[in-house]
């Protein structure tokens, strides 16, 4: 059982943004992940950082805290150069770095770099994309030299040496909900990562959330099985805040809530950091006493 973080990168790092993520390792996180999006939601107006160089900064902060993003997508980002990024930053932080990666969304990061006559890729065509992008970056982190040319993306002898710090290559957190992504996250991942059914978290009771969340543990777990692959080689990765739960009310409420997805095969979970007067907010004193006594109380 594991208990991580999620900071959206929102702080400025000489204004406590740098104790933010030191303060995180002091209460014992796993793992402090961070959105890769140009922006996001409520918080486009808002100061909004960018991810790995908030994470690279937070490498150099920190000692035994791991790193990530929740989640790196193709709506800004090629295979190429996000490669060279992770190599550096994999050695930067003695490799402590996970790259959780999805397909991405139709929010402010699929129009951005898009001119006036285009219009956002659907979701076929940005999951069309996904099974693209992530093969080709599994091959850049892997391999010293690739040449490698796809129908969205292309590499012509792209060096990226000496590679990862943790081989043979810093892991992937594959985000699913479809069997297209269930397949890639048993061919390419290490972990997957989910938020709960879109549909479930819009209208639907904590219950109707539980079973949709056992419903993809089993889809991921057949998936698996095609490929012949132990479903247990995955950790199961739960992004709180999406679904019809309350986890951080109090500790109890979230010894509770970690005790039934415990049960259902999840190996973390992951809170966001409390921001005020947002999505995101609550009482940054439960959170930490969640980080400090709760899983103590899941395994008593």
């Amino acid at each position: 059982m594991r208990l991580s973080t999620v900071i959206l990168p929102v702080y400025r790092w000489s204004e406590g943004g740098e104790e933010v993520w030191r303060r995180a390792e002091r209460l014992g996180f796993h793992t402090a992940y961070t959105y890769d999006h140009l922006s996001w939601r409520s918080f486009r107006d808002e100061p909004w950082y960018g991810a790995v160089p908030t994470l690279t900064a937070a490498a150099a902060a920190t000692e035994r805290l791991r790193l990530g993003t929740l989640v790196t997508s193709a709506n800004f980002r090629h295979p190429v150069p996000l490669a060279k990024e992770l190599v550096s930053l994999d050695d930067i932080s003695g490799g402590r770095v996970t790259l959780g990666i999805g397909a991405g969304g139709s929010g402010f990061d699929a129009t951005a770099l898009l001119r006036a006559e285009e219009e956002p890729w659907t979701r076929g065509e940005r999951t069309a994309r996904f099974h693209e992008f992530v093969p080709l970056l599994d091959q850049l982190l892997t391999h010293p030299v690739v040449t490698a040319e796809g129908r969205f993306y292309s590499a012509r002898e792209v060096r990226n040496i000496p590679g990862c710090v943790q081989r043979p290559r810093l892991p992937f957190t594959v985000a699913a909900t479809g069997p297209r992504g269930f397949n890639l996250a048993a061919r390419h991942g290490q972990g997957w990562v989910t938020t709960g059914d879109f549909a479930v978290n819009a209208d639907g009771t904590a219950e109707q959330s539980h079973a949709a969340l056992e419903a993809q543990m089993k889809q991921l777990t057949a998936a698996c099985a095609v490929r012949d692959r132990d479903p247990a080689e995955l950790d199961k990765v739960l992004l709180t805040g999406f679904t019809p739960d309350q986890p951080l009310r109090s500790v109890d409420a979230f010894v509770d809530f970690a005790g039934r997805h415990f049960a259902l095969g999840f190996d973390e979970i992951v809170l966001h950091w409390p921001i005020p007067d947002s999505v995101f907010a609550a009482d940054q004193s439960v959170f930490e006493r969640i980080a400090t006594e709760a899983l103590a109380q899941l395994r008593s």
